[in-house]
């Protein structure tokens, strides 16, 4: 583990553990940068906003470090930040993508008159252990933390099973499970998969549908995991 001496505001001149990660991360602003740039040591890149997508040697060079490095996408959790996070995808479509997800919070960045038009923290007003932990959640490759292990993923019929699909109030049962998780409410079923799949196990997931009033009320429990079932059972009880 690398140990610098910072002396920037970020820091206020204290040690700061630096942690190297392999792969280029893709941000969306300067400030974004330079909060990631006060404990991580990586090649970090600006979006500039919707700026980069009309710079093709831009786009090209970051087709060229996926292939070769792999890229972590790590973009602010209002509407934004999805739309480029989406683009980021089609554009890097084949190469080695991982993303990284940082959690709906309200308030304001300190530099900030006021907050955002969501209301919501982007990547610069997250502390840098919720930042670090996105990281390793996504399955960063940083030197001086071990690799997470492989596990069994959640899949499309987990997310049926469980009513957050293909039924009635499939889309309200999502809304009351991103609000539960407190992951970002901008989310299709195909985006939450993903972000499920690069949070939680199979069993959390699990544990967590079967807690919602709604899941309860009006699916057959069989169709959760009976393991899931008997906690949500217990909590209620």
């Amino acid at each position: 583990m690398c140990v610098m001496m910072q002396n920037d505001k970020l820091s206020g001149g204290k040690e700061v553990e630096m942690y190297s990660v392999k792969e280029v991360i893709i941000v969306e602003g300067k400030y974004d940068k330079h909060k990631l740039s006060g404990f991580v040591d990586a090649t970090i890149i600006e979006t500039k906003g919707f700026g980069f997508f009309s710079d093709k040697e831009k786009v090209e060079l970051i087709r060229r470090l996926a292939e070769k490095r792999g890229v972590i996408i790590l973009t602010d959790s209002d509407g934004a930040g999805f739309v480029i996070r989406n683009k980021l995808k089609g554009i890097l479509n084949g190469c080695n993508v991982k993303n990284a997800y940082i959690p709906d919070i309200f308030g304001k960045e300190k530099r900030k008159a006021k907050p955002s038009k969501e209301g919501k923290l982007g990547v610069e007003g997250m502390p840098p252990d919720v930042l670090l932990d996105a990281l390793v959640k996504c399955g960063a490759t940083i030197d001086n933390l071990p690799p997470r292990e492989k596990k069994t993923e959640i899949t499309k019929t987990d997310l049926f099973k469980t009513g957050l699909t293909g039924r009635e109030g499939s889309r309200e049962r999502r809304a009351d499970l991103l609000k539960k998780l407190a992951l970002p409410e901008r989310m299709t079923s195909n985006a939450l998969l993903d972000v499920l799949n690069v949070l939680y196990t199979k069993e959390e997931f699990f544990n967590a549908a079967a807690c919602l009033p709604c899941t309860q009320n009006r699916l057959p429990q069989e169709e959760i995991s009976p393991e899931a079932s008997d906690r949500a059972r217990r909590q209620d009880g």
